[in-house]
């Protein structure tokens, strides 16, 4: 049997905290291929905390 990862999943509730802008804005920029990167887990969205923060200081540093 695989060691479960340490690594928690980022929800898209999470990541809508984290980067202050409402759960909507996250879809709208899923849709235009624009946001940080997300997978599907099922049906639900999950977002690599660590792929979050490098698609941020790759926003900042625009």
């Amino acid at each position: 049997m695989t060691p479960v990862s340490p690594l928690k999943l980022w929800t898209v509730d999470d990541v809508s905290a984290y980067l202050g802008v409402p759960v909507q804005t996250l879809y709208t920029w899923r849709k235009r291929r624009t946001g940080p990167p997300a997978a599907r887990v099922g049906r639900h969205l999950r977002y690599d905390p660590d792929a979050v923060r490098a698609w941020f200081v790759q926003q900042t540093a625009a």
